[in-house]
């Protein structure tokens, strides 16, 4: 199992920065939607549908969506005089609403399963509302300031990747070394209380980094250090809510097309409440 892991991830590593630093905006565009079908295709499985056409029905239900998305929020247009495009922030207040409902469904399970456990249209929703944000985030992330910068997005997209992997190495050491007190044992039982906080600390640290070599000015190190925790603590949720949706279908993981890490969704279970957070601090706060 550890040799298959590291065997992918040697593929997956290089691919993952060949797609954020050297493919054009719309083919990173249509990467990021080839993702979010494949990822859907795996949360049809949460949402307990076993047939193939029922399943191959939401994952075409979805391509229509961001089909009719990138008709609305074409990537190189996402940007206007610097400033994001009005419609784009509605939908990251609809994501920063859907991860609060997040917050509170992880936060009450088991209690409240039962109230959308059995909704088909509720679980087929709350699909919408992980995946499709994310696409749209890394989309904004990607163009920002691309015609005057083709690297800017890039690096907007490892900040945010920087920020995820620091938490959960920093949530993993200090959660083997230190962890005592479970942090959700109904939804996952070896994440802590402790890990969290390593989490927490180590993406500051990580982001208060960036803006030591990358020349920040001073007086934004606060908001980056406050996004990064708040991004953090929400990559969380994202990888607690996948848990969660998996321990309701008795899914040891979302899928099996990474040999050693399960599915698409178990990589980036965590991103899908990380992306359009940062992308919403990102465009409200430090765009100037």
């Amino acid at each position: 199992m550890l040799i298959k892991r590291i065997l992918t991830s040697l593929v997956l590593a290089p691919a993952a920065l060949a797609l954020v630093f050297y493919t054009p905006l719309e083919l990173f565009s249509l990467i990021a939607g080839l993702i979010v079908l494949l990822s859907a295709w795996e949360w049809s499985a949460f949402m307990g549908l076993k047939k193939f056409a029922a399943r191959i029905s939401y994952v075409a239900g979805m391509a229509v969506i961001l089909f009719i998305a990138n008709g609305f929020w074409p990537i190189e247009s996402l940007w206007q005089n610097g400033q994001l495009i009005g419609s784009a922030n509605y939908v990251f207040t609809l994501a920063v609403a859907w991860w609060l409902v997040a917050c509170a469904l992880v936060w009450t399970y088991p209690r409240t399963a039962k109230a959308w456990h059995s909704g088909l249209m509720m679980r087929a929703i709350a699909g919408l509302l992980t995946l499709l944000p994310m696409w749209l985030a890394l989309n904004v992330l990607r163009s920002s300031e691309y015609a005057t910068d083709a690297t800017q997005g890039s690096i907007l997209i490892m900040v945010v990747l920087g920020i995820v992997w620091s938490a959960d190495i920093g949530a993993y050491f200090s959660g083997k070394n230190l962890g005592k007190h479970k942090l959700m044992p109904l939804v996952s039982p070896n994440k802590t209380i402790e890990g969290l906080v390593g989490g927490l600390i180590c993406s500051g640290i990580f982001v208060l980094a960036f803006c030591y070599f990358t020349k920040v000015p001073t007086d934004k190190w606060f908001i980056y250090a406050a996004m990064a925790a708040v991004v953090a603590l929400f990559s969380a949720v994202g990888d607690l809510l996948e848990s969660m949706f998996k321990r309701e279908v008795g899914l040891k993981d979302s899928g099996s097309c990474l040999p050693g890490h399960g599915g698409i969704l178990d990589r980036i279970d965590s991103l899908t409440a990380a992306a359009p957070l940062f992308a919403a601090f990102y465009a409200w706060t430090l765009v100037a």
